[in-house]
């Protein structure tokens, strides 16, 4: 693992949190979404492809915000990959394994989370020099699962991802999560109106102290 891919690695597991962004949003709601986020506490942000406007989007909040971490998700694809690359990605996130993308990612010096379900997908992405990977869909069974996982493979960095929220996040804590996929649970689909923005900024801040809170439960114990 390179150096550059080393350190978004290490930026990720510091922050803690990757708000999720996907929805019909234009680039300026974009750019909106991500200041609220950013004056919250949050400070790596996923848009997804699958949102409209992903690409410039990214490319604007990598221009607008020198200090948080842009990343790209939805990344299914060889092509995907050189496309979000191509708009100033710092991470790539995937909900599925597709080997290709990921030593594409590689080459490019570039952290790409595979999405991976079972002990097999995982050991296959950490065989291929992955370390960090995203837990999806984490909700289907929860904590318990990610204990289980993390049993034989505590040498993996495991980002649940699906169904975390400001209530279990502490629980997937305790097990072992190395940082947080978040998505509907604080970006909702709507249009981002002040309302909607103002709402935001709260699921924000109750997160990032969900997070503080189970970081200082782990240091007391």
């Amino acid at each position: 693992m390179g150096a550059g891919i080393q350190r978004t690695r290490q930026l990720i597991k510091q922050h803690g949190l990757i708000a999720i962004i996907r929805g019909d949003f234009r680039a300026s709601e974009l750019i909106d979404i991500a200041e609220v986020l950013i004056g919250n506490g949050i400070q790596a942000i996923e848009i997804t492809l699958n949102t409209p406007e992903a690409l410039k989007g990214i490319t604007s909040l990598r221009e607008q915000f020198q200090d948080v971490l842009v990343g790209a998700g939805t990344v299914r694809t060889v092509a995907d990959a050189e496309a979000v690359l191509g708009a100033g990605a710092e991470f790539l996130v995937s909900p599925n394994l597709d080997l290709k993308s990921l030593a594409y990612s590689a080459s490019q010096e570039t952290l790409h989370l595979p999405g991976v379900f079972t002990a097999s997908e995982a050991d296959l992405a950490y065989q291929t020099g992955c370390l960090m990977m995203k837990l999806f869909p984490s909700n289907v069974l929860g904590p318990a699962y990610l204990k289980a996982l993390r049993a034989p493979l505590d040498n993996i960095d495991f980002v649940p991802t699906g169904g975390i929220d400001a209530n279990n996040l502490k629980d997937y804590h305790k097990v072992g999560a190395a940082a947080f996929g978040i998505g509907a649970a604080l970006v909702k689909n709507v249009r981002q109106t002040p309302t909607e923005l103002s709402a935001l900024s709260v699921r924000a801040r109750t997160l990032t102290e969900a997070l503080r809170k189970a970081r200082e439960t782990e240091v007391a114990v």
